[in-house]
C-alpha cells in the first residue's frame, strides 16, 4: 500500500518561492503577506490596488484643478525668488542683465542710456529690443538691491504676499492652473512695461502677485465668499498700485492685475464638463499669443525708429 501523495503547495504569484494560501479578492491569484493590501472585503494584490486607483475619479476643485493639501508651487516660487536675490547680492550685475528692460543702450563701460536714435559707435541696443526676450520673465524673479529704492523690503513684502495669497489661490486652482496664472501675470506686467515705459529697468514679482490678487477676487465672487474681507484685500492692493507710481513700476502691477483677472475669469466661468480643461487651456494660450503679438509689434516699432 502506497503513501498518499502530498497536497500541492500554492505560492504567491509575485514571489513563487513563498507559500501562500490567501487569494486576491479581485483577481483570485494567491498572494503572500508582503503583497496583501487591505480591501473592503478581504485582501487585494498590489497590481489590483493600483488598477483600482487608476479607475477612481480624482477629486477636483470648483475650478477643475486636482485637490492638493501641500502648496508645492508656492513653495518653489518663493524659493526661486529667494535664490535669485542671493545671486543678486553675490553679483549685482545680474539685475542689469536680466531685469525687465524694453529698450536701452549700453556702451563699452556698461552704462545704460535712454533709448534714442541715432546712437554713436561703440553703443549697442540693450533689452528686449536687443534680442533679450528672456527679460520678460526673468525680471519677475529679481528684486531691488539693498541700496536702491525700498531695498530689501521689496522682496520681503513680495514674498510675504506670495506666501499668504499664493497658498489660497493654489489650493483652489490646482498646481498646473496656478502656475499658468502666475507666469502669465508676470508676463502681462512685463509686456505693459514694454508698451508704456520701454526705457525703464524694472524688477520684482509684484506683477505676478497682483495677478494672484485679481484671481482671489474673481474666485471670491464665483464661490460666494464673504466679499468684505476680499474687497478689503483688493482695496489694499489697489492702494499699493497708486503708491507704486512713485516707488516701483505701476505698469508692471497693472499689467499683472489685468492678465491675472483675465485668466481667472476663464478658469471660473468655463462651462463644466469634459471640455472645461480644454477651454481653460485655450484661454491661457490665447492670452499668451496676444501678449507675444503686442511685444513683437512694440519691438518692431522701436526698431523702425532706427531707420
Amino acid at each position: 500500500m502506497t503513501a498518499p501523495e502530498s497536497a500541492a503547495v500554492t505560492t504567491c504569484f509575485r514571489h513563487p518561492k513563498v507559500e501562500s494560501h490567501v487569494r486576491c479578492t479581485r483577481c483570485d491569484r494567491y498572494i503572500c503577506p508582503d503583497c496583501m493590501r487591505e480591501a473592503a472585503v478581504g485582501h487585494q494584490c498590489v497590481e489590483c490596488v493600483k488598477e483600482g486607483a487608476r479607475t477612481v475619479r480624482q477629486a477636483r476643485t470648483a475650478f477643475g484643478g486636482r485637490i492638493s493639501a501641500v502648496p508645492v508651487v508656492t513653495y518653489v516660487l518663493v524659493a526661486l525668488n529667494a535664490l535669485a536675490y542671493l545671486a543678486e547680492l553675490a553679483r549685482p550685475s545680474i539685475v542689469d542683465r536680466f531685469g525687465m528692460l524694453g529698450a536701452g543702450l549700453r556702451d563699452a563701460d556698461g552704462v545704460h542710456y535712454l533709448w534714442q536714435y541715432p546712437y554713436g559707435p561703440g553703443v549697442h541696443a540693450e533689452g528686449v529690443v536687443g534680442g533679450q526676450w528672456e527679460r520678460l520673465l526673468t525680471g519677475a524673479f529679481l528684486h531691488m538691491p539693498p541700496a536702491e529704492g525700498i531695498g530689501v523690503m521689496h522682496i520681503v513684502m513680495n514674498m510675504a504676499s506670495l506666501w499668504s495669497i499664493g497658498r489660497v489661490v493654489e489650493a483652489q486652482l490646482g498646481r498646473a492652473r496656478y502656475l499658468a496664472l502666475y507666469l502669465l501675470s508676470a508676463l502681462g506686467g512685463s509686456v505693459l512695461v514694454l508698451l508704456i515705459a520701454p526705457g525703464t529697468l524694472t524688477v520684482g514679482a509684484s506683477g505676478a502677485i497682483f495677478g494672484l490678487g485679481a484671481a482671489y477676487w474673481v474666485m471670491g465672487r464665483r464661490l460666494g465668499y464673504d466679499m468684505r474681507a476680499v474687497n478689503q484685500y483688493m482695496a489694499g492692493l489697489l492702494l499699493w498700485l497708486v503708491i507704486s507710481a512713485w516707488m516701483t513700476s505701476w505698469q508692471g502691477h497693472l499689467g499683472g492685475l489685468l492678465a491675472g483677472g483675465t485668466v481667472t475669469l476663464a478658469y471660473a466661468y468655463a462651462p463644466r464638463g469634459g471640455r472645461r480643461t480644454l477651454l481653460q487651456a485655450g484661454a491661457c494660450v490665447a492670452l499668451l499669443a496676444l501678449l507675444v503679438v503686442l511685444a513683437v509689434v512694440k519691438v518692431s516699432s522701436l526698431e523702425a525708429g532706427a531707420a
